[in-house]
């Protein structure tokens, strides 16, 4: 049994990986799930806004050089990602030009690209599974808006949430406008959401396997996790 480690970039997402993610993956075989905040966020004077690549890499294979048989996989959402400068993520700019489905592929591709070329020759790949969120954890709640809207405490914005989700074909391409991505969308009907509390109300009402039926890059994600806990204890290909 390995241990796997999952780096985020806020709280929510750390609540995600401790409460909804840890029980489900170690039934498929991992020694210990948890999750670490990217670039120390708590120790941030200003919250928000995703961590250079330069820090974020730093952090990965930091972990991968300490636990030299565990399994690091990151979560983090594609909208805040930064695509110029020192900072810029691999394979951020050229995903804008990519069909939706492709675009989160294109960065997890070249955050392994570079993860594998920065850690050096006999780094077996399967150790780090990068995974972008399309475009940010709040469209994994509109997997189902009467179950958020129940678990919140406001059923009467089910109506338009559904009407937001009816506009496309799954909630990872609802988009990355800075006035419609999903957290703006349910920030104007629900005045005064908070992403760290109703998030994760959110997601588990709804569940996991709701969320999976109806989000394929984030059921893609944890097929990959289980089956590297299956894989780990093997040879390298």
């Amino acid at each position: 049994m390995t241990r796997l480690l999952v780096h985020v970039e806020g709280e929510t997402e750390e609540s995600f990986v401790n409460e909804v993610l840890a029980g489900h993956l170690a039934v498929h075989g991992y020694a210990s799930v948890a999750a670490r905040l990217l670039g120390n966020a708590r120790a941030r004077s200003r919250r928000g806004g995703i961590r250079s690549w330069p820090t974020v890499r730093r952090d990965i294979m930091g972990h991968l050089r300490e636990d030299t048989d565990g399994i690091a996989t990151i979560m983090v959402g594609y909208y805040g990602l930064p695509q110029d400068g020192d900072g810029a993520w691999p394979g951020r700019a050229d995903a804008p030009m990519q069909s939706t489905e492709l675009r989160a592929a294109t960065v997890e591709q070249a955050l392994l690209d570079d993860v594998t070329g920065a850690m050096g020759a006999g780094f077996d790949t399967r150790r780090f599974v990068p995974f972008v969120l399309m475009h940010e954890f709040e469209a994994l709640l509109f997997s189902d808006c009467v179950r958020f809207a129940d678990a919140i405490g406001q059923s009467q914005v089910a109506g338009p949430l559904q009407a937001v989700r009816a506009q496309f074909a799954t909630p990872e391409e609802i988009d990355d406008s800075p006035e419609t991505a999903p957290s703006k969308r349910i920030q104007g009907l629900v005045p005064g959401y908070g992403k760290a509390f109703m998030g994760i109300l959110g997601v588990l009402e709804i569940g996991l396997a709701r969320i999976r039926s109806e989000c394929r890059h984030f059921d893609d994600w944890l097929v990959r996790l289980e089956q590297t806990a299956r894989l780990a204890t093997g040879p390298a290909p």
